[in-house]
């Protein structure tokens, strides 16, 4: 089998607790890897969804993305907090959890610890095809589904394109056959949003998932207007840009008027302002940490900023 590109790993980024404990100090508590964030509502509030153009089906707006954060291994103490993260997750309305063959362990821990919380909400579960050639990729992604899905799926995606041709005629057969839902494709690269514009003129998807963040804004100016055209829902990869957005801010604390749109972390900042562009259905941050997952869920609760106050949020990391 030809060898399948890789996605390079970025550098870590800084922790929640060194960004925030520069800029709070004694205001953190103890314990807690940034500034408390009042828990995900759950009796009246609910998160805020946004329609799958090809089906209408409402997707929650906050996803959970397994890069890194779910490969791990078979013990106790590894699975415990993941146990937490997706409990916490469920529970708040939550739905879409992506992950891909790539991610080393992460798609087998995902269905193990899934199976693991008995019944809960029924999961939006998303995976990818990352191999060539037509057996290969029916291998892997049997392979996925047993392993994730426990036999079902929502959404398959090529992933970063490799092999596309191949894989997206196999794709759209499942979704003939009720095996997969929906259908879509994802690139990390900047240099190939040319390819994946293209893509999603000329063919037919569901999905598409792209890099986006306060920090990289390049998909603005074609793809996000391209994939609202053709009727195509965008998740959204590397929404705190790898940690840059984090070591951007770090010793500086979020401007008052943040609490306008019901904000109260960087984090949540972060995910608003990708919310708060229109063509967006659901950035997937990735976390092992429950603490941040309830941070993150906050930001899909409560009101999005304005195009107006989306251009006054870019000022604060560049005055």
């Amino acid at each position: 089998m030809a060898q399948t590109p890789q996605r390079p790993r970025p550098a870590s980024p800084p922790s929640r607790r060194d960004v925030l404990a520069a800029g709070l100090g004694a205001a953190l508590l103890p314990g807690l890897t940034h500034a408390a964030p009042k828990p995900p509502p759950t009796a009246k509030a609910t998160m805020l969804t946004r329609p799958i153009p090809k089906s209408g089906e409402a997707l929650p707006v906050i996803g959970l993305g397994t890069w890194q954060t779910f490969d791990v291994g078979t013990s106790a103490d590894e699975r415990a907090p993941l146990k937490q993260v997706l409990q916490r997750f469920l529970d708040s309305g939550a739905r879409l959890i992506d992950s891909s063959p790539m991610y080393g362990r992460a798609e087998r821990v995902v269905g193990d610890v899934l199976a693991s919380l008995g019944d809960v909400p029924k999961p939006f579960l998303a995976t990818k095809v990352w191999t060539t050639g037509r057996e290969a990729g029916l291998a892997q992604m049997e392979t996925s589904v047993k392993d994730m899905g426990r036999g079902r799926m929502d959404l398959l995606q090529v992933h970063n394109l490799v092999d596309w041709r191949t894989h997206l005629p196999v794709l759209r057969e499942w979704k003939a056959q009720g095996r997969v839902r929906y259908v879509g494709i994802t690139h990390y690269a900047r240099g190939a949003f040319d390819d994946l514009e293209k893509l999603l003129k000329e063919q037919t998807l569901d999905f598409i998932q792209l890099p986006y963040s306060l920090a990289e804004r390049d998909a603005e100016k074609r793809l996000l207007p391209a994939a609202a055209e053709h009727g195509v829902a965008v998740l959204v990869m590397q929404p705190f840009a790898t940690g840059q957005l984090f070591r951007q801010v770090k010793g500086r604390a979020l401007p008052e008027w943040a609490a306008d749109f019901d904000c109260s972390s960087w984090a949540q900042f972060f995910l608003k302002f990708i919310l708060g562009h229109p063509a967006v259905h659901c950035p997937l941050p990735a976390t092992s940490n429950p603490e941040h997952v309830a941070d993150n869920l906050r930001a899909g609760f409560g009101r999005l900023p304005d195009a107006k106050t989306r251009e006054r949020m870019a000022r604060v990391l560049n005055p």
